[in-house]
Parts: structure tokens; C-alpha cells; sequence
């Protein structure tokens, strides 16, 4: 089954936080069924998939193409530390956004 990257990310991300699609349902306040078959099929519209973002304590957020793996890697490193001042954050500018 090809599926797509954004339903990829939902799943592990909501795996992460050990969740499951019933913990969903008190989240975002969408039944198990509809959030399974989310899932399974996909193909939300945005206002969807920004609940369920949010119920994930995620954000949706377009990365252009080249700072793609920049972020990834980012995204990869252990950090359980608080953040780092801005001069030291390593997300600052990244994205190249006044901060």
C-alpha cells in the first residue's frame, strides 16, 4: 500500500505520543471510525487536517524544498533540553522569518 507522506506522519506521530484512535476521538472530537478511516484512506480538507494537527500537538507548516532535510535532521536530534537562546537555537532563521 502506497501511502501518502502526510497520512505517514499523522500515524507515527500520534504512535509517538502513544495514542490511540480512540484517545483521538476526546482530542479533536472526531469519532474513532472517521478518524480510522482518515487513516486508512485519507484525503482530509485543511480544517481537518489542522484538527488534527492540533489534537496531536503538532503544526502544520509548508518547509520549501530546499531546507527540507535541514528540518528532518532537525527534527531526528534527541533534544530534551530546554531551547537554546535564539542565538543558539538552531531553528532560528532557519526559515529565514523575522523572529
Amino acid at each position: 500500500m502506497n501511502r501518502k507522506p502526510v497520512l505517514e506522519q499523522i500515524l507515527q506521530r500520534r504512535r509517538q505520543l502513544r495514542l490511540t484512535q480512540q484517545d483521538m476521538q476526546s482530542r479533536i472530537g472526531m469519532t474513532r471510525q472517521q478518524y480510522q478511516r482518515l487513516e486508512r484512506e485519507g484525503n482530509p480538507r485543511l480544517d481537518t487536517l489542522s484538527l488534527v494537527a492540533e489534537g496531536l500537538n503538532a503544526e502544520l507548516m509548508l518547509i520549501p524544498r530546499e531546507k527540507r532535510l535541514a528540518v528532518q535532521r532537525l527534527l531526528k536530534e534527541d533534544d530534551h533540553e530546554a531551547s537554546p537562546p535564539a542565538d543558539e537555537n538552531p531553528w532560528h532563521g532557519l526559515l529565514d522569518e523575522e523572529s
